[in-house]
């Protein structure tokens, strides 16, 4: 049987080093801080933010929320966005997506400073991933997926990875980011012809493909280890369901991801771990 790579221990580690690097913020005059932006109040949304807040508390990360009501206007919801930017006691914003329709959300997510930034909305956090510069903050759940690696202890190095996914979420970032630890990357998704020799011939297969069994048996030989990073509903099963057929896929190989209970635990985590980071900058 694989290891289960779970996000407990992980989430468990990282909240224990983020504690002691907010206290220590605090004593140097800078409470660690983030705002979630949100229009209205989509489920999805709401369940999020109470994942975001339990994480928050945890550390010691200040969590406020600005509301604006559905029907707001675009002005509004910049004149919102350019407040956040200019309240020096604000590190980190992260806004609610998608927006609900009639309203411009790249225009949104650009109008933010990208030093508060800190799940790569803007264009200017997503091409300091690219170039690798330092500058701004990844997504948290492609910096989740590499969090979990490190703490179960693969070596990237040298090891070969398939990517499924090319969004720019997930997909893109995250093979970017592998690359710059020395891994050799081949990114995939659902179009690419022979898909399963593509999985096979990899040490490590991260899934972001968005549907669920889009990994299944035949993609994947004894040895290997599976991220899956995809969050799907399952209506003939009524429960959260990743990318990956968990079932036929966990027999085979030597290490995988569950989901619930994986990589989306520890992206919260993640989350925290950027804000405090802002935090940190302002202090230097």
């Amino acid at each position: 049987m694989a290891e289960i790579l779970k996000a407990a221990p992980v989430v468990a580690a990282m909240t224990e080093e983020l504690a002691l690097r907010a206290q220590a913020c605090r004593a140097a005059g800078a409470a660690p801080t983030l705002v979630i932006l949100r229009v209205g109040n989509k489920p999805d949304d709401l369940s999020y933010e109470r994942g975001a807040r339990k994480r928050c508390e945890s550390v010691g990360v200040d969590l406020r929320v600005e509301v604006l009501p559905e029907d707001c206007s675009q002005d509004e919801l910049l004149a919102a966005i350019h407040a956040i930017n200019d309240d020096e006691s604000i590190h980190g914003c992260i806004m609610m997506r998608p927006l609900p329709g009639g309203f411009d959300e790249h225009a949104a997510c650009q109008a933010l400073d990208p030093a508060k930034d800190v799940d790569c909305m803007t264009d200017g956090s997503l091409m300091g991933v690219f170039v690798n510069n330092g500058q701004g903050y990844p997504p948290c759940t492609a910096q989740a997926v590499l969090e979990m690696l490190d703490h179960y202890g693969y070596d990237l190095t040298g090891a070969k990875v398939t990517v499924i996914g090319r969004s720019l979420v997930i997909g893109k970032p995250v093979s970017v980011m592998l690359q710059a630890r020395n891994a050799t990357v081949t990114m995939c998704h659902t179009r690419t012809k022979d898909l399963a020799s593509e999985c096979r011939n990899a040490d490590i297969v991260v899934v972001a493909a968005g549907r669920i069994g889009t990994l299944r048996s035949e993609h994947v030989r004894a040895g290997q280890t599976i991220i899956d990073v995809g969050i799907n509903w399952d209506e003939d099963a009524g429960k959260l369901a990743g990318d990956v057929d968990f079932a036929s896929v966990e027999p085979i190989v030597a290490a995988i991801s569950p989901v619930p209970g994986g990589v989306g635990s520890v992206t919260t985590a993640v989350l925290a771990k950027h804000v405090i980071d802002a935090a940190e900058r302002t202090l230097c």
